[in-house]
């Protein structure tokens, strides 16, 4: 979920997909190395998050609607439905890893905009790749709910939800505390062919954690996308600030676990 080699602890300042350019300092030239760079990446991370967003909303269309419901839960004092919650941990944890897997060495396999702003707090990619990956993100969110919708029978029942029981503000917790978890896997585990595995896993262990009471987003561009269409809650923005508040911890750990290794070194 990071560009090539990003996990490389022995170059944790390097910024990959941003070579030093040879180019003359012309501004045509600029400009041309410019999109030669970035336009792959920007590319690899929409259809990469529209491959893994629009498999996991098929997922979690399927689980809700086999129930006759929108809703994992109806009540303050229903019981969880651990079939479909497992169902849907599943849709979300094996499409990120497969597409994590396929996308790493085009754009890094990001597919978060939660992602994407810990690798630019801990000085792995540009602030300008990190742009216009978040855009991408967003907009194939966009596209992901839009297809579902298109291509699966009924309402669109995928939009994340905070279940009655739980408050705005420990929703607002919950999806900071998962949301670590998910980055913290990226950012401390070394590329390798097994890491996508890891990955998906964390998102697996993080859905089941979550997803009964907050939808389990942990992603801005998973709730962003699905509300274009059905519409945003009042509480939508903790699937903003949740996220992104979870990213920085996990990004403030990161350098902390970093710092006290190169201090022992």
């Amino acid at each position: 979920m990071s560009d090539k080699d990003t996990h490389d602890k022995g170059h944790g300042t390097d910024l990959p997909f941003h070579e030093p350019s040879t180019a003359s300092p012309s501004e045509s030239r600029r400009i041309h190395h410019t999109i030669r760079t970035e336009t792959p990446a920007f590319l690899g991370e929409f259809i990469g998050t529209f491959m893994f967003l629009s498999l996991a909303f098929s997922g979690t269309q399927i689980a809700l609607n086999a129930a006759g419901t929108d809703q994992l839960t109806s009540s303050a004092n229903s019981v969880p439905d651990v079939g479909k919650l497992l169902y849907i941990a599943f849709a979300f944890g094996v499409a990120l890893a497969i597409n994590v897997a396929i996308f790493a060495d085009v754009s890094g396999g990001k597919f978060n905009p939660a992602v994407t702003a810990a690798l630019w707090l801990t000085r792995k990619i540009h602030w300008h790749r990190a742009v216009q990956t978040t855009i991408a993100q967003l907009l194939a969110g966009i596209a992901a709910a839009g297809f579902v919708s298109a291509l699966l029978p009924g309402p669109l029942i995928i939009d994340t939800k905070l279940d009655p029981s739980i408050s705005i503000t420990r929703g607002l917790f919950l999806e900071a505390f998962v949301t670590s978890q998910l980055v913290l896997t990226i950012l401390m585990l070394e590329a390798g062919p097994s890491k996508p595995m890891y990955i998906g896993l964390s998102l697996f262990i993080a859905e089941i954690c979550s997803v009964y009471f907050t939808g389990g987003s942990l992603n801005p561009a998973r709730s962003f996308g699905p509300a274009v269409f059905v519409g945003f809650a009042g509480y939508h923005w903790i699937y903003w600030l949740g996220p992104l508040l979870g990213s920085c911890v996990a990004s403030g750990a990161y350098t902390l676990i970093n710092w006290v290794l190169s201090e022992r070194a």
